[in-house]
């Protein structure tokens, strides 16, 4: 859950699409090489003579917008966004009271909770670079990834509000204002993304999208009484305090990519891609935030 490869890829190939949306509009009152309306190929009757005021009105008419061009719009990044968000919710709410300790609905199964932690964590992480690296937008591996990360939520999420009580509702708390929080910082340009600070971003997600993968192995072998390498205390917090500000600036990112795939023009389907993007950035913050209030707690 620590690097979101996604934007990186949307932009590069946004920038294909740069000046697409500058291009002439050759719609129904664009103008001719003679400085006359000219009616596109192949309209019925568009050989045939037409009078002043069928020119006239044609010529009036608005030129296509991004939505009847098929370009991405920011309507099409928040409604995938939510779509995908919701599959998440849903996945979590379900798997958490699947697995319930406390069976608050009468049932419960503790004993799957490691398992389909595990499914969720590596099983997202896995399509996470399958998604970034595909060729074409690939919407079923997106959706797929969105409930795999609804399943790790669900069962990190009860695990840790079963042994520190509270901290589910403060992680949630903290994840939503620190996502108002960057979104305002990023429009004012409090906070700002350039290449070059992408660049550092990039090799610091991915240094630390290793350690927590030797942490993960670390702590299964009993280091730290299951916290891993860097176990509890001063250091344990220093680490999840640098979890949270990297997956910070990743919404920051995040917003940058948006804007500037909407100003490129490009198509319509990335917005399943940043949708997708934007969610796994919420889940990885979400997650620090989970573990900073737990070690937090703990001390």
């Amino acid at each position: 859950m620590a690097t979101n490869p996604v934007f990186n890829r949307i932009d590069k190939e946004t920038q294909q699409y740069a000046g697409f949306n500058q291009a002439p509009q050759q719609g129904y009152g664009a103008p001719g090489p003679q400085g006359q309306p000219q009616m596109p190929m192949g309209y019925p009757g568009a050989s045939e003579s037409m009078s002043p005021q069928q020119l006239e009105d044609m010529y009036r008419q608005a030129p296509a917008g991004p939505a009847q061009t098929g370009r991405l719009t920011l309507d099409d990044v928040v409604m995938k966004s939510m779509a995908l968000f919701g599959i998440v919710l849903v996945f979590a709410i379900g798997t958490w009271f699947f697995v319930d300790p406390k069976q608050t609905l009468g049932f419960g199964n503790p004993e799957l909770a490691m398992p389909i932690w595990l499914l969720g964590m590596f099983g997202s992480l896995g399509l996470s670079f399958a998604i970034a690296f595909q060729k074409k937008v690939n919407v079923p591996l997106i959706v797929a990834h969105s409930v795999l990360q609804g399943l790790f939520l669900g069962a990190v999420s009860v695990t840790f509000n079963t042994m520190w009580p509270g901290v589910v509702t403060s992680a949630v708390v903290a994840t939503m204002g620190t996502f108002v929080g960057m979104f305002i910082a990023w429009k004012v340009g409090f906070i700002r993304v350039t290449s070059k600070s992408r660049r550092i971003f990039g090799m610091m997600a991915m240094g630390y999208l290793v350690f927590m993968l030797i942490n993960i192995g670390a702590s299964f072998l009993g280091f730290g009484d299951g916290w891993g390498i860097y176990s509890q205390g001063w250091l344990g917090i220093a680490v999840s305090i640098l979890g949270v500000a990297l997956a910070s600036y990743s919404l920051a990112v995040d917003f940058d990519s948006v804007d500037r795939g909407i100003a490129a023009g490009a198509p319509e389907k990335y917005s399943w891609l940043m949708g997708h993007g934007l969610v796994a950035s919420l889940v990885w913050l979400y997650i620090e935030f989970l573990r900073l209030f737990a070690i937090l707690q703990n001390d």
